[in-house]
């Protein structure tokens, strides 16, 4: 399916049950498309998974999110002016029923991928009409009612009740096809039932007086009516062709090398055409006259094409075909038939080419019944794009019908050929610079947010994201750990290489132990000057933060050890209880750390010594507990705190 049904979908969804539920129906059927774009094209699942997600969310059920889904695609194809066409389709709700299909046609020269489905209007009396739906696609049958129900409200006013009266093949909950049981392809066919106010069409429809010199014509001469329309074919009750025009009949002949001419005239319909749409029609009489507002696309059967042998069947005398078959004409027209096995004539050159798929012709029309005649005439032009495609299926300018603008649309499609091509260069090359800004931006946005997570921790960052102003936590229990890098640069000195020296040397240092910081356990708080600030607890709650920060500080003595730097060493306090986190600043936003238990941290670090890791009471406790092993330093006397029993780490359990 293409996005623009999705994008209704994720757009109305989102509207009407909000973002979050959004959220979550996409993670229950594993969505990868964080947004869905117009002309791109994605799984058919995705609809009946969406509404199977939507019923399991909100306890309505698959059917309702289904129609629901319909109605959404209505009111948002309005964004692309969509509904213009629908409006002057017609003054009433039958006249869009009848224009369906057309309408189809239409959206394929924009969305030439899509697989559209066939709906024809079978009855029509005043309290509403009766359309049958045919498609190879399953679980749609619900999203259709969505869809009639709400363009009857929105364009004509209409309040109607749909319901389906009969259905073959069709498999509620999944897209993917009927199932097929042999090896005839499936199609599936709904009949719905249209309840509403239908007696103002009906009067216009029934009641209808035409003017009496209208009713005094004289009967059509068959010549000259198949003379201002080449490509017709006139077709009995058993769907037999009686008459035709004359280029049609050139074509089929071109097309069809070695066959009698006259075996066109006579032959059923579907011996000689395949309907290509609508799709899974049953070419009768009653199904015909039932149709004759919808467009027809009948595709010519060929066998193959050579000039050779469309000019020997074009010379020859059919009266006595039968009997010719040893005829010099009948050898010539053989002959030239197996030439075009292996070669084929270049109709515009008349030079021999090499075979190639040739598309066939296509026929666009409508079925109109002739009541002088009693039959149904196929009145119809062919589908032409381009000169090139005009010379590939044999025919030339003149060959086209004379009414109407078929010559000029070729011509005019051949003159801006070029210019189309022009502008789809331009519009490619303007699409690929817009993708790679867009990756560029990525690349930013990434940029950015590595930046930002470095100064604000990425919970507290997506909850300010989220508009949340409350970005200050208290935190019962967590452990601050210091680190001061000794014997780096000597305040005094006035020498330039020797403070370039000790930023060198500091940046060696901070960044092994960047490299050791393990994210959720520790987070870094900050650097200032030759200190180092971590803690283990916040923002995210870590019961075990004793622990985590213990193991860091061993790990960092070991690396900062094995870097062998001549005189430097590091010292290492840490202490555990409750602390105020939060956000400050606007310019440059910092996550800081405020309470008592920063500053004995602070102060554990400024009373230890080299290489050692200096615990306070609280933090000794918890370790020793669970098999660290710790020795007391006994009682230290701290700024601001006096006496305070202390302890040194010595090394983690043993495995």
């Amino acid at each position: 399916m293409y996005g623009m049904l999705y994008e209704s979908v994720a757009f109305f969804v989102q509207k009407e049950y909000g973002q979050e539920v959004w959220k979550q129906v996409c993670h229950i059927v594993d969505c990868k498309y964080s947004s869905f774009k117009t002309h791109q094209i994605y799984p058919d699942k995705l609809m009946p998974d969406f509404a199977a997600a939507l019923a399991a969310c909100t306890g309505e059920t698959f059917d309702f999110f289904m129609n629901f889904f319909g109605k959404c695609f209505v009111r948002f194809f309005s964004n692309f002016g969509y509904d213009k066409m629908i409006r002057s389709t017609g003054r009433y709700y039958c006249d869009f029923l009848q224009s369906i299909d057309n309408i189809h046609l239409q959206m394929r020269f924009t969305y030439p991928k899509m697989k559209s489905p066939s709906m024809q209007l079978t009855h029509m009396d005043n309290d509403g009409a009766v359309i049958v739906y045919r498609s190879g696609r399953t679980g749609m049958s619900k999203y259709l009612i969505g869809q009639m129900t709400e363009i009857a409200k929105e364009f004509y006013g209409l309040d109607i009740k749909a319901y389906v009266l009969e259905s073959q093949n069709d498999i509620a909950g999944g897209t993917a096809g009927p199932i097929k049981l042999s090896d005839t392809p499936l199609t599936v066919i709904v009949k719905y039932r249209l309840d509403f106010d239908n007696r103002e069409y009906m009067a216009k429809r029934v009641n209808y007086v035409a003017h009496p010199s209208q009713q005094s014509l004289p009967a059509i001469n068959m010549g000259v009516f198949l003379e201002l329309f080449p490509f017709t074919i006139v077709l009995d009750h058993d769907m037999c062709i009686t008459h035709a025009g004359e280029k049609i009949v050139e074509t089929w002949i071109l097309h069809n090398p070695g066959k009698n001419p006259k075996t066109f005239i006579g032959s059923h319909v579907m011996d000689l055409f395949e309907c290509r749409r609508p799709k899974g029609t049953k070419i009768e009489w009653e199904t015909m006259l039932q149709m004759r507002t919808v467009l027809f696309e009948f595709e010519l059967l060929r066998t193959g094409r050579n000039k050779a042998a469309y000019n020997a069947a074009m010379n020859m005398d059919f009266e006595n075909f039968d009997e010719m078959e040893f005829s010099e004409g009948n050898t010539a027209l053989q002959k030239a038939h197996e030439e075009d096995d292996d070669d084929e004539i270049d109709i515009a050159t008349g030079e021999r080419k090499e075979s190639q798929s040739v598309k066939s012709i296509l026929l666009k029309g409508q079925m109109f019944y002739m009541k002088d005649l009693d039959s149904l005439i196929f009145l119809c032009s062919p589908l032409i794009e381009n000169l090139d495609e005009l010379h590939g299926i044999g025919l030339y300018i003149n060959d086209l019908n004379p009414h109407g603008l078929s010559r000029e649309l070729v011509m005019a499609g051949w003159q801006h050929c070029s210019k189309l091509e022009m502008m789809f260069e331009k519009e490619e090359m303007r699409s690929d610079e817009l993708e790679k800004s867009l990756d560029l931006a990525d690349s930013w946005k990434k940029q950015g947010d590595e930046l930002l997570y470095s100064m604000i921790p990425r919970p507290i960052a997506e909850r300010m994201r989220n508009g949340e102003e409350a970005t200050c936590q208290t935190f019962d229990e967590v452990s601050v750990i210091f680190i001061e890098v000794m014997n780096v640069y000597d305040g005094d000195a006035n020498n330039r290489e020797d403070a370039m020296m000790a930023v060198t040397t500091l940046n060696k240092v901070f960044t092994a132990i960047d490299e050791e910081i393990i994210s959720p356990f520790v987070y870094k708080v900050e650097t200032v000057g030759m200190v180092y600030m971590a803690v283990s607890g916040a923002p995210d709650i870590n019961p075990l933060h004793a622990e985590h920060a213990c193991d860091l500080a061993l790990r960092l003595t070991k690396k900062v050890k094995a870097l062998q730097i001549p005189d430097l060493s590091i010292r290492v306090g840490i202490n555990s209880g409750p602390v105020v986190a939060g956000v400050v600043g606007l310019k440059v936003p910092r996550y800081c750390l405020f309470g008592d238990t920063v500053n004995t941290a602070s102060r554990m670090e400024s009373t230890s010594e080299p290489f050692k890791i200096h615990l306070s009471f609280d933090t000794a406790k918890k370790v020793r507990e669970v098999g660290y092993r710790v020795e007391s330093r006994g009682h230290v006397k701290v700024k601001g705190k006096g006496e305070m029993e202390t302890f040194w780490l010595i090394a983690a359990p043993k495995d």
